[in-house]
């Protein structure tokens, strides 16, 4: 099983960056290919678990089956990203206490299996009309653990992988977890979709559970150096120096405004869907098609942004807000040709593009914080801007008022201009 995992590494990673042990301990460069191969396996099965289960597309789409109210669907992603953002500058401290960080990701991860295995039991064996407030609850659990997971996981890439690989690492996580989950969107929307019965549904749930106790498990088998317990904290005391962090490193708080804009790449989507209902009468079967869209995007895209990474995720950062900019203006220039009925399908171009640049964003964004936060204090500086983009994301609630007062075009052209700024504030970030 060993050689198994230094073949895979191998073929994986080019040889000129095996074993190239960068800001690792060294006693951990023997366990790279090990660790290398169990991340990819961990990410192949979270990727999908979160695409079986997405609160923005099948969640809506299965509380909508059960009888929850718009105002409760609108509540998912608020519920998810608060859920997971706002709450780690408080955990943060805490496990800055602990030598050893895999166990919260892994603990993390059977809670959020548990909570996806709650629900399925409540589909099949509890009351339909109290399912979707039953949701809320079981999705705030949900979220919460993911936030705490994510303090963590950036913590143990650090310690376990080389900075040469890391974002390829990333990048590998999201392709194989998109390969799956493109499949498995392609079974739902032509096998499942015609099929509208409570029990696939709570299948779905158990499938998506199941791939959160397996993720637990690859994760915990992840091989971790003992780091610093120094400096662990209160949850005051975390937020304090966090608040220190923002005001005294003025290249943090860049990156800070720099990825907050850069949430106008995901911030576009829901409205192309509107551009997209304003084309055609949008039904789930044409819904589908942007999920085998999205996953054909992310599949495609990934690899290649991975490397782009390890070289510099701050020219991936511009490159990723250019080719978002090149999609909206690709989006405005069809909302202004309706009259020529090109027809929806014709549209799917504008989701593809976004795809690829939301991939190469986020990928841009976690490969820099992960390789710019000093290792005995990396937990801090990923909770602290985690929690700014929360905030952030709670402020951007509100900017769907643009469409509403001047129309769509508006809207899209205020996010264009958003990421503008991000270029222009990208390159006054430091490249690591």
């Amino acid at each position: 099983m060993a050689k198994l995992k230094e073949q895979f590494y191998d073929f994986l990673i080019e040889e000129d960056e095996l074993r190239a042990c960068k800001a690792i301990p060294d006693d951990a460069c023997t366990n790279v290919p090990k660790n290398f191969t169990l991340n990819i396996a961990n990410g192949t099965l979270s990727k999908l678990a979160e695409k079986i289960i997405s609160p923005n597309l099948t969640l809506a789409w299965i509380m909508d089956f059960f009888g929850a109210s718009s105002a409760v669907i609108g509540a998912l992603v608020p519920i998810k990203d608060a859920g997971s953002l706002l709450p780690q500058l408080a955990v943060s401290g805490k496990i800055r206490s602990f030598s050893i960080h895999k166990n919260f990701w892994a603990i993390s991860a059977l809670m959020q299996g548990l909570c996806w295995l709650a629900a399925a039991g409540h589909i099949f064996f509890g009351d339909e009309e109290t399912f979707p407030i039953a949701m809320l609850v079981l999705l705030a659990i949900f979220s919460v653990a993911s936030g705490v997971a994510s303090v963590a996981y950036k913590d143990v890439i650090g310690k376990t992988i080389p900075k040469s690989t890391r974002g390829q690492m990333l990048s590998y996580r999201s392709t194989f977890g998109g390969i799956l989950s493109l499949i498995a969107g392609v079974v739902l929307v032509f096998f499942i979709q015609g099929q509208a019965d409570k029990s696939i549904y709570g299948f779905m749930f158990l499938f998506a559970s199941g791939l959160w106790f397996i993720a637990s498990i690859l994760f915990f088998m992840i091989e971790e150096e003992k780091g610093a317990t120094k400096g662990g904290r209160t949850p005051f005391e975390e937020v304090k120096a966090g608040i220190k962090l923002i005001k005294e490193e003025a290249n943090f708080r860049n990156f800070l405004f720099t990825r907050a804009l850069l949430m106008a790449v995901p911030l576009l989507q829901p409205f192309y869907v509107l551009v997209a209902k304003d084309i055609d009468n949008t039904s789930w079967s044409l819904l589908g098609y942007l999920i085998i869209v999205n996953g054909l995007a992310n599949v495609l895209s990934s690899p290649f942004w991975g490397k782009v990474a390890d070289q510099s995720a701050t020219r991936l950062m511009r490159i990723s807000s250019f080719i978002a900019i090149g999609g909206a203006v690709f989006a405005l220039l069809f909302y202004y040709a309706s009259d020529w009925n090109l027809g929806f399908y014709a549209f799917l171009p504008v989701f593809f593009i976004n795809g690829i640049a939301y991939s190469g964003a986020r990928l841009s964004r976690k490969t820099y914080l992960v390789d710019y936060a000093p290792d005995d204090n990396k937990a801090t500086y990923v909770s602290v801007a985690n929690t700014f983009i929360g905030l952030f994301t709670l402020v951007a609630a509100g900017f769907g008022v643009i469409a509403q007062l001047f129309g769509l075009p508006a809207q899209i052209i205020f996010f264009m201009s958003l990421l503008v700024l991000a270029i222009v504030l990208s390159f006054r970030l430091k490249r690591v």
